[in-house]
């Protein structure tokens, strides 16, 4: 298997060492003709990455937290929404196509394509012998690329070496032969041996299922016995319960007989029973006849009464309707009245409101006045305070003149006193050049003394005309507050009348309802007026009709339920009569006690025949019991032997399983192999490291009793000290090299012994322990390994630059690094 370009798209790796979602490899072209090929770079660039993706198997052997499936997913190392590994690599003479595509997006999915390049240069779908197709699928992808490149267990071991893998010396006694056997081409043995252990495995599920139907056989001979058992005697039952039937049928016979006596008796009497059945039934009829009718009258007689009732609801109805509506257009009046008690108050409001209206605008004039002199008194003030301050600067700023005026004329008067004046020396003196200049400043301030008087002089007349105008304004506020109040009083006065005035179509409408209202109280008899009260009602000439009419019916309904009462009650007078001349009836409890006495021997003839029934079944299936029970042990001794010969066949199927498996045949076959891994294994060390170490392979290991048993151990010789001691027990360094010498060995071995045939090898920083020295003689040895093993080249990550020079090619990951990618230490 030789990667000839790689496209990973999403991959974390990528993302965080290289900052790019997408990365592009052509080793083809990075790695022409180069035998030992470094992927080198900071740490976190990738490079794990990278390697981990060079083979076409679905797993980053680095990343993989257990061998086998479920022990690592793409779903922990990919970012996008749907990311991509696209791999193209050759194998056999042959350019094969792996396309991973790892979807997150909603769902989680993958999807695995193997495509083969045609002769015709089209990419094709890899389809093997037995027809499997890779066509999306993670398991026909993952059968199609095991058929080419043989299994990834063997592969991970031999050829690839990832970061982190665990040592040979490591493996468990079970997984390293699994590993060998895979390695020496034993799959159609252990093929073999698993077929036999599953066909011991069924015949050892179809022994349970025989001794399961034995154990039901024994179940049914117990049951058979236990059936067996309470019919002892049956056959010598049989003739007591035949004569024990006979004499019961006789005893039925003559009950028989009795009841057709009493039958024809009962029959003689029928005729009488009949004319006293009819004379109760024409009783019966006479006496439902007459309730019908009292009940018909009844009824018509509560129809009557609850027609009167009615009509009393009625009037009473009528009276309460009438009563309410006077009340109710008493209080209406009563309303109306209240309403026009306040008319002379709403005529007065019309005849004042437009007086008022005036004097609410003089008031609201004279406060306008008054609110602008106020105005103008704020402003006066503010101008004074101003002035004021204005004042008191022009006065601040004299002081400070007059202070200046002084200091300059005292200045100027030393001007006689110093003593070099009129000397030579009066040009040097600083107190006589201070004077000069005091007299040059005396004419400016005393202009400014004067300037600053005539200012506050103005100021002064200013501030005097503002106070007199103040003084003016002073009783502007209380003149403006009075206005206000008088203002406030009118427009109170305004809106009294003004609400009055509104009242005056109420008015009207008040008098022209209360004329309505009288009226209406008139039409319903009743006088108006504030004590007025309403007549009793009385009756229409309708409603006493309508009650006489009511009364005449009810007395017709009395007097015919009178005649028909007389009626019926003579009626069943005559039939009772007809009912006593008749003679008295028939016995019954007679017809009765011969019933029951012949059910009686009814009964007791079926339970004799019954009993006799059950005898004669009994004696039957005794028979068929002691059938049952030869037949069942006929049976039990057949199955008795087809459990024995299943044993016999099970034992010989164990045999052939443990023969076939990893204890037998393949334990042989790693025996005769051992030498020829160790051989292998020595000539790299001492190509590599010289004479000091060898090793071999141990398939036997002793216990702790000092027997043999199957196990896995590998023994290494020391030249120096004459010691040997297993690989676990050596120092770290030492365990690296000899494992990857084991290792490399066994990649010689499937190459020269089986016909697996990689055509690159590949390392992970497997140097990391090494001493400088041994470094170098680990890429000596990895040279060595390419040519006696006929490989095309070997891609390794190493953090050593000594050993990355070594390399025949290089590809730099930080060559490939975004332009803003910041740099990761190493």
């Amino acid at each position: 298997m030789q990667p000839l370009s790689l496209t990973l798209k999403g991959f974390r790796g990528i993302r965080d060492g290289l900052g790019r979602d997408v990365l592009t490899l052509d080793f083809e072209r990075m790695a022409d003709g180069a035998e030992l090929v470094a992927i080198v770079g900071a740490n976190g660039r990738g490079k794990t990455t990278v390697m981990d993706n060079m083979h076409p198997y679905l797993t980053m052997p680095s990343r993989a937290g257990a061998a086998g499936p479920g022990g690592f997913s793409y779903y922990d190392h990919v970012c996008l929404p749907e990311n991509e590994k696209d791999l193209i690599w050759a194998h056999d003479g042959r350019s094969y196509r792996s396309q991973v595509v790892v979807r997150l997006n909603g769902r989680r999915k993958t999807e695995a394509f193997l495509f083969v390049l045609a002769d015709d240069g089209a990419w094709k779908p890899v389809k093997l012998d037995d027809g499997t197709v890779s066509d999306g699928k993670v398991d026909t992808y993952t059968r199609c690329v095991d058929a080419i490149c043989g299994s990834a267990d063997t592969f991970f071991t031999s050829v690839f070496s990832a970061q982190g893998k665990r040592q040979l010396s490591a493996y468990r006694n079970a997984e390293i032969k699994t590993l060998l056997a895979d390695l020496l081409g034993q799959e159609e043995i252990r093929a073999l041996g698993q077929k036999a252990a599953e066909t011991a495995r069924l015949l050892k599920t179809g022994l349970a299922a025989i001794r399961q139907e034995q154990a039901s056989l024994d179940e049914e001979a117990q049951r058979i016995e236990g059936e067996r058992r309470p019919l002892d005697g049956a056959q010598a039952r049989v003739a007591p319960s035949l004569a024990a039937r006979q004499a019961a049928q006789a005893a039925q016979e003559s009950a028989r007989i009795r009841h057709a006596q009493v039958v024809a008796e009962r029959e003689q009497a029928q005729g009488v029973e009949a004319r006293r059945r009819q004379l109760q039934g024409e009783c019966q009829a006479v006496i439902q006849a007459g309730k019908e009718a009292i009940e018909a009258l009844l009824a018509q007689d509560r129809g009557e009464q609850q027609r009167l009732e009615r009509l009393e609801q009625r009037i009473v109805q009528r009276v309460g309707q009438e009563r309410n509506r006077r009340q109710v257009l008493q209080n209406q009046r009563r309303h109306c009245l209240t309403l026009l008690a306040g008319a002379e108050a709403v005529r007065r409001g019309e005849r004042r409101l437009p007086l008022a209206e005036r004097v609410l605008s003089l008031r609201s004039a004279q406060v306008g006045t008054w609110r602008e002199h106020v105005q103008r008194l704020t402003q006066c003030q503010s101008t004074e305070r101003m002035a004021q301050q204005k004042l008191s600067g022009i006065e601040r700023e004299a002081g400070q003149a007059v202070l200046k005026a002084e200091e300059l004329a005292r200045r100027f008067g030393l001007t006689g006193e110093v003593p070099c004046a009129g000397t030579d020396l009066q040009g040097q003196c600083k107190l006589l050049g201070d004077a000069r200049e005091a007299q040059a400043l005396m004419p400016s301030a005393e202009g400014t003394i004067q300037r600053l008087g005539r200012e506050k002089s103005t100021v002064q007349k200013e501030l005097d005309a503002l106070r007199e105008q103040h003084q003016a304004l002073a009783a502007a506020p209380q003149a403006l507050a009075r206005a206000e109040h008088r203002a406030e009083r009118a427009r109170a006065r305004a809106s009294r009348f003004t609400l009055l005035a509104a009242q005056a179509g109420e008015m009207a409408r008040a008098r022209a309802t209360l004329a309505e209202i009288d009226q209406e109280l008139t039409e319903l008899g009743t006088a108006p007026g504030p004590d007025a009260a309403a007549d009793q009602p009385v009756e229409t000439p309708e409603e006493a009709a309508e009650r006489q009419q009511i009364g005449a019916a009810r007395q017709a309904i009395a007097y015919q339920h009178e005649q028909q009462a007389k009626h019926y009650r003579a009626t069943l007078d005559r039939l009772k009569q007809a009912l006593a001349a008749l003679p008295a009836p028939y016995d019954e409890q007679r017809l009765i006690d011969a019933q029951t006495r012949m059910e009686q021997a009814a009964q007791s003839v079926t339970a004799a025949e019954q009993a006799h029934l059950n005898a004669v079944r009994d004696a039957e299936t005794l028979g068929v019991l002691m059938q049952q029970a030869t037949a069942l042990a006929g049976r039990h001794a057949r199955v008795a032997s087809r459990i024995a010969q299943v044993e016999t066949e099970l034992g010989n199927w164990n045999l052939f399983a443990k023969c076939m498996s990893n204890d037998g045949l393949i334990a042989l076959a790693i025996d005769d192999a051992g030498p020829a891994l160790s051989a292998l294994a020595n000539d790299l060390l001492l190509a590599c490291y010289g004479p000091r170490f060898t090793v071999s392979i141990q398939t036997l290991v002793e216990t702790g009793k000092g027997e043999q048993k199957e196990g896995f151990d590998i023994l290494v010789h020391d030249g120096e000290s004459g010691e040997s001691k297993s690989v676990g027990l050596m120092s770290g360094g030492e365990r690296v090299w000899i494992n990857e010498c084991l290792i490399r060995a066994v990649a010689l071995y499937l190459a020269q012994h089986t016909g697996r045939r990689y055509g690159a090898l590949f390392s992970d920083e497997a140097d990391g322990p090494l001493d400088p020295e041994r470094k170098r003689m680990f890429m000596a040895m990895k040279r060595e390994v390419l040519r006696l093993g006929d490989y095309q080249r070997e891609f390794f990550v190493s953090q050593t630059p000594e050993l990355t020079a070594m390399a025949d090619a290089v590809i730099d990951m930080d060559l490939h690094r975004e332009p803003h990618q910041v740099p990761t230490g190493a």
